[in-house]
């Protein structure tokens, strides 16, 4: 749908996840109490959307978790959808009213119930208490757009990324920040190294490359084995052919169809030895 107005936010937690509070923002203009959300700006990827949210409703920096299910109603006549996170929170202090926002709450789960004002984001509430909500991201990244293979002349593991693709990498670094991964593992392959390259640059991370990751080197069971060992938010960057067996295997053969696009990826959330929730997005 063309008219489709796209927007994003976060579930904000803080404490025991046994029994979180949450954050809660009253806008004086509607006179509500909601969770922190708001439109996208063009060209802006929905999970960058939350993430600048959340900051200028909160003044809050957050590590997003799994995504909970997105919220459709009409205004004024369209149709809009509100794609949210769970976020913890990883930097607090004093909170300070900003723009439309004039306060903000943390309240009890049931507290928050009763002072909200619609009921979608009760059932935000809901979703948020029915898995895990501290997990750990692994991000398979299928590398971004590189040009035709049948074009390039030379060895194709020196083909770089094009216009299309930097751009994919550009849009992909403003997603990864959101899931503050701390390692960046990659196939030496130069379009795959470039699709991460953003991301390092902003953070001051390495890439590691290993041959694995390659479609020339790819055995499935070593290198499933190589990422099994990733026991810290991760990413890794790898081809096509390689991206589908990989996410199967930690979907536990849940996922259906495992084909990535090029620049998209999956997040693949897990507590321990638990899958907990599967997502796919693209750049």
């Amino acid at each position: 749908m063309t008219d489709l107005v796209r927007a994003s936010g976060a579930v904000i937690w803080r404490g025991d996840e046994r029994n979180p509070e949450v954050a809660v923002v009253h806008r004086p203009r509607y006179d509500d109490w909601s969770f922190p959300k708001g439109k996208l700006k063009p060209g802006e990827h929905v999970i960058a959307g939350a993430l600048r949210e959340v900051a200028e409703e909160t003044g809050l920096q957050v590590v997003l978790g799994r995504s909970l299910p997105p919220v459709h109603y009409l205004k004024d006549g369209r149709l809009k959808r509100v794609d949210y996170w769970t976020a913890q929170a990883v930097a607090i202090g004093d909170l300070e009213a900003v723009e439309e926002v004039d306060q903000v709450a943390w309240l009890s789960l049931d507290a928050a119930r009763r002072r909200l004002t619609y009921e979608w984001d009760a059932g935000l509430l809901r979703a948020l208490t029915a898995a895990p909500l501290r997990t750990t991201p692994l991000i398979l990244v299928r590398h971004a757009q590189a040009g035709s293979r049948q074009d390039w002349k030379g060895d194709d593991d020196r083909r770089p990324l094009d216009q299309a693709g930097l751009a994919q990498a550009e849009t992909l670094a403003t997603a990864l920040v959101a899931y503050a991964p701390t390692a960046l593992v990659s196939s030496p392959s130069k379009r795959c190294v470039q699709t991460l390259k953003p991301y390092a640059t902003k953070t001051g991370l390495p890439v590691r490359k290993e041959k694995l990751l390659t479609e020339n080197h790819y055995d499935p069971r070593e290198t499933l084995r190589l990422v099994q060992k990733l026991d810290e938010p991760a990413v890794v960057c790898t081809h096509g052919k390689v991206v589908p067996d990989l996410l199967d295997a930690f979907c536990d053969h849940r996922c259906g169809d495992t084909h990535l696009r090029k620049g998209a990826f999956a997040v693949v959330h897990h507590s321990g030895d638990q899958l907990v929730s599967v997502e796919r997005y693209a750049t």
